[in-house]
């Protein structure tokens, strides 16, 4: 018997005398929700400038455009970077980094840790944006890829659409996300701090974060 055998064994023995009655144990009546869903009263314009502060409380470098206007900024950002190859999701709008001066890299799923550090940047969607806690989730949806190309080049852009994707609060994030995909959460660039609270960026993830908020889409 193997190892995950024994284990699967004494869960089932652990859960025998529960009965086979689903709706006794369904999670949403188990948790009381009768929490703030969010914190104030907020306009939509609002909500944006809330989330835009917090971004760069954490030290993510915060960008603003319409959507005819988007080429034109990646394509700068990529060069102020000296980016020379970018990872791009399969399901990125190809027109967004149709200017770009660098050797785009598809995200393969062939491509060893080095071959992704050796990436200058990647640029990607995002699946919803909490404006209360600064905080953007990528779900590993065609535009923004596998979790991974977002975890070890050092320099990550993410496209934010205003409109659809910004949210107050972390329980109105959630009931967008499905729970059963891959979900990163990101606040700010990746950082830790020592016992002596200094602050070192880039230790498991991006050591620059851009964040660009759409309006008009």
């Amino acid at each position: 018997m193997s190892s995950r055998d024994q284990i699967l064994g004494r869960v089932r023995r652990a859960l025998a005398d529960i009965p086979d009655d689903k709706e006794a144990y369904v999670y949403e009546r188990a948790v009381p929700r009768d929490y703030l869903r969010e914190h104030g009263d907020r306009t939509a314009e609002q909500t944006v400038e809330l989330l835009a502060e917090n971004l760069a409380d954490y030290r993510a470098l915060v960008h603003r455009c319409t959507d005819e206007e988007l080429p034109e900024l990646l394509t700068r950002l990529l060069a102020a970077r000296d980016a020379r190859t970018v990872l791009v999701p399969p399901g990125l709008p190809q027109h967004w980094l149709a200017a770009a001066d660098a050797a785009l890299v598809p995200d393969r799923a062939t491509s060893t840790p080095h071959e992704l550090d050796d990436v200058d940047s990647v640029v990607t969607g995002c699946a919803v944006a909490v404006a209360e806690t600064g905080t953007i989730v990528l779900d590993g949806s065609p535009d923004q890829g596998r979790r991974r190309i977002t975890l070890v080049p050092d320099h990550h852009v993410c496209v934010v659409r205003v409109r659809d994707q910004v949210v107050s609060s972390v329980p109105q994030a959630l009931e967008r996300l499905d729970p059963a995909r891959p979900l990163t959460w990101i606040s700010g660039p990746s950082a830790t701090s020592d016992i002596e609270l200094d602050r070192v960026e880039g230790v498991h993830g991006p050591r620059t974060l851009e964040v660009v908020l759409v309006s008009g889409v």
